[in-house]
């Protein structure tokens, strides 16, 4: 079964997130897959908006924990290295990729999956949707471009708050912190996400390309050496006893204890 499915119709391209049972947790060959579907629509002429969704209850619970832990990463694997080969070329992908990508954001979103919803250049989110951003919980640092992605979109004083305390922010309050750009009934959110991409699939996508060049170069000039820097702090963070704490914490299903 893919992990992303994959859905081309009047030339919007859906791509679905798909391992509902672990909420959308982001695994190697998801990611991998993903890269790949990305590569693809960036060349087809007959793609011209892609919608990012979640099967199921969530948009995406980030990282899959056990599968890093099972792989290595947390021992003898460089989270740098890690990085380098998957969120890393994926963000830029999304910002780069010059049609539109917009985020149906229909449940939970946390922690890498919230640097590729903040990637994308619009996001809906269904009421039922909340933010985490999750890698402090586990005595990491922000990745995926999360560390200048939100900051940029809801102010560093917000984002600081966010990241710090790990609390969920609602579908409201991001709404009004300018983190989403609309908040739609649940059983409504793909209805209204396709009526918009329709729209954009009408638009001139050759001029929609240049635009996001010129955003990218006005906005995130920066957004690669980011990310560079982001896996550099993280291989520093996953090394450190509030990593081990954390992750021992989230698997034994209680509160850490950071000394």
């Amino acid at each position: 079964m893919p992990q992303v499915l994959s859905d081309l119709q009047a030339g919007v391209l859906k791509l679905t997130l798909n391992r509902p049972e672990r909420a959308n947790a982001f695994s190697l060959e998801m990611i991998a897959e993903l890269q790949t579907a990305f590569k693809q629509a960036a060349r087809a002429a007959g793609v011209r908006v892609v919608v990012l969704t979640g099967s199921g209850q969530a948009f995406g619970a980030g990282q899959d924990i056990d599968e890093i832990r099972a792989a290595g990463f947390d021992t003898s694997v460089s989270f740098r290295e890690h990085l380098l080969q998957t969120y890393n070329p994926l963000v830029l992908q999304i910002r780069q990729i010059e049609k539109p990508v917009i985020a149906a954001i229909n449940g939970p979103c946390a922690g890498a999956s919230l640097g590729v919803a903040l990637a994308c250049d619009i996001r809906l989110a269904s009421e039922a949707a909340n933010f985490v951003v999750g890698f402090l919980g586990i005595g990491l640092v922000p990745d995926s471009a999360v560390s200048l992605l939100l900051p940029k979109l809801v102010g560093l004083g917000r984002a600081s708050l966010a990241t710090f305390s790990n609390a969920p922010i609602s579908a409201a309050q991001a709404l009004e912190w300018g983190l989403v750009n609309q908040v739609i009934p649940a059983a409504e959110l793909m209805a209204v996400t396709g009526e918009l991409a329709a729209q954009l699939a009408a638009g001139p996508v050759g001029a929609y390309g240049l635009t996001k060049r010129a955003f990218n170069r006005a906005v995130l000039p920066n957004l690669e050496d980011v990310l560079d820097y982001e896996a550099h702090l993280q291989d520093i963070a996953a090394r450190g006893n509030e990593h081990l704490e954390g992750v021992a914490a989230f698997l034994e299903k209680r509160q850490p204890k950071f000394n």
